[in-house]
């Protein structure tokens, strides 16, 4: 049971839920995303209080998804569900958060602190007087827990809950019992900023470790730099960007990666997926003596069914809480430091051999434009290239458009969100509504997302809450009938592969949208696709829109044909 602190004893008294929601203002969160429910609902009431403001959303699982696209943007989120079933609807996009290195602060509204102790037969409960459940199932999925239980040690464990989640960049899990949420707490603190820097390595061992990246980096023939995902998660583009420009090295993104460096640098190389590279690229990186490897992942659809081929010998892998020289380890020596003293220590360097160049040309034999001929990917994804703008966001659903986008070169700026380790499929609509109101925050910037008619019936509600919220993205429901990457695992003509075709332009109506204030179109043929392109109205992105778009059903970028034939492969092996 809760025991109240003195006022007498506070300087400035404030309540918990005040001081909870101040900090997440301090660390950068508005919107807050979430379903009401009668756990949390007076803890709602202290939002607009403190400069923040109620998104809402339709179910918990969108919710989950529209914070992960949110914290891509502003670099942190927060979601607010009610106790059991709530916070239970949401655990799929915590659980993604977790595996893709995104920071959300997943608040749940709990009952009393005195129903809990004396193990009432409440409504949410598995009607056994067990409590903790549920926390239990989120605490694999989460780098901290904080149970605000007394408000003796609510502010300490509300500062530390939000410092983890920034710093180790994943979910954190705070429950906010509904008699804590008035409890009085020391409001002085919120005076002091909370410390989201990084732990600096211990400077003999980062040197060191300086030292012998240098050794390898001049005596090295022909290296090359390699960036992927935990280079963006864990915020190092900085000293990313600093590295690629100074040493004029040939510089490739993995499909993770995608979005994490300029592409217009004369030294981007491309994409490297082991066989689903871009062209040219797997034999240069193949071929480097030196791979400096910044934020790897190597997951299956991350290397093409683990078709990576750069040898350990030849690899120095940069991490958020370790460095590896060939097959040396250094633990707990971060990247950060050590990339900013390479890059200011390395001199000039005379071993840089020039890589391939990618652009978006369009491949000779889909270039074909009579006024039937029907879209293909290997004609969309660079015509996508040409008609991206500097500073969008692009958002790509697990399946046909989180591969094609590899086939993509992007213009200065763009930042591209997808969930290629996780995978949940539906994950980018809700995330698309999260990162178009980051965007809104920010100085609204395009958000344009491509995602298959399958994974877009999953969570098209979450259309409503963009018109809600007046957000103004472009939509690509690609109509190809159905599962794509599943009939290229197995079963390219069963019926569980087949999805009820929708008329999906119909849905803006259907959630409420006005004719003037959002607009739909169709098309079937390249030409068709080719005048919307060329559409400056569209471009502009002055209202919702969404685009029906039809390809073939058996059309598929070769990466994800590569991807499924390894998958179904490792799937069969006994």
């Amino acid at each position: 049971m809760a025991t109240d602190i003195r006022s007498s004893e506070l300087k400035s008294p404030v309540d918990v839920a005040e001081y909870l929601f101040s900090r997440l203002h301090q660390v950068g969160v508005r919107g807050v995303h979430g379903v009401p429910g009668d756990y949390n609902l007076v803890a709602l009431d202290y939002i607009p209080k403190n400069g923040l403001y109620w998104v809402g959303n339709c179910n918990e699982l969108n919710a989950g998804y529209a914070a992960d696209g949110y914290a891509r943007i502003k670099g942190i989120s927060a979601v607010i569900t009610t106790f059991g079933v709530g916070e239970l609807s949401l655990l799929n996009a915590i659980a993604g958060g977790y595996s893709e290195y995104v920071p959300i602060v997943h608040i749940v509204g709990t009952p009393s602190t005195i129903s809990q102790k004396d193990g009432m037969l409440l409504h949410h409960t598995l009607g056994n007087g067990n409590f903790e459940v549920f926390a239990e199932m989120s605490k694999n999925i989460s780098c901290a827990m904080a149970k605000l239980n007394d408000p003796h040690e609510a502010a300490t464990l509300i500062d530390h809950a939000i410092r983890e989640c920034w710093v180790q960049s994943r979910p954190v899990y705070i429950t906010l019992p509904t008699d804590m949420v008035q409890k009085k707490v020391e409001g002085e603190r919120l005076k002091t900023p909370l410390d989201l820097s990084f732990r600096a390595n211990e400077e003999e061992r980062e040197d060191y470790v300086v030292d012998v990246v240098l050794k390898y980096l001049h005596e090295a023939k022909n290296p090359v730099i390699l960036v992927d995902a935990c280079a963006i998660r864990h915020r190092v583009l900085n000293e990313v960007h600093e590295l690629i420009e100074k040493s004029g090295l040939p510089t490739f993104v993995a499909p993770m990666g995608k979005g994490a460096i300029n592409e217009t640098l004369p030294n981007y190389g491309g994409v490297y997926a082991g066989n689903g590279s871009n062209a040219g690229v797997a034999e240069r990186v193949e071929g480097a003596d030196l791979v400096l490897s910044i934020g790897a992942i190597k997951s299956d659809f991350n290397t093409t069914g683990f078709t990576y081929r750069v040898s350990q010998l030849k690899t120095i892998d940069f991490h958020s809480d370790h460095m590896r020289v060939r097959y040396s380890e250094y633990p707990g020596v971060r990247m950060q430091g050590v990339l900013k003293k390479v890059t200011a220590n390395m001199g000039k360097l005379n071993n840089v051999q020039p890589g391939p160049s990618h652009d978006n040309t369009i491949a000779k034999e889909d270039q074909g434009m009579s006024n039937n001929e029907t879209i293909s990917h290997g004609w969309l994804w660079p015509r996508v290239g040409q008609w991206l703008q500097p500073d969008d966001i692009v958002i790509t659903e697990t399946g046909t458009a989180n591969f094609g986008i590899w086939e993509t070169k992007f213009p200065k700026g763009v930042t591209a969100l997808s969930q290629v380790l996780w995978g949940s499929i539906g994950w980018s609509v809700g995330s698309c509504q999260g990162a178009a109101l980051a965007a809104k925050e920010t100085g609204n910037r395009r958000t344009i997302l491509f995602v298959g008619d399958g994974s877009f019936e999953l969570t098209a509600q979450e259309i409503s809450t963009m018109i809600r919220n007046d957000l103004k993205p472009i939509i690509f429901v690609i109509c190809n009938n159905g599962y794509t990457i599943e009939r290229y695992i197995h079963g390219m003509d069963a019926n569980y592969n087949d999805i009820q075709e929708w008329k999906y332009r119909d849905l803006i109506s259907v959630f409420g949208g006005d004719s003037r204030k959002a607009k739909t179109y169709q098309v079937k043929t390249k030409q068709e696709a080719e005048d919307l392109f060329q559409n400056k109205e569209f471009g502009s992105a002055a209202y919702l829109q969404l685009v029906e778009l039809y390809m073939l059903k058996e059309d598929a970028p070769k990466a994800l044909r590569l991807t499924a034939q390894a998958s179904a492969e490792n799937n069969a092996k006994e």
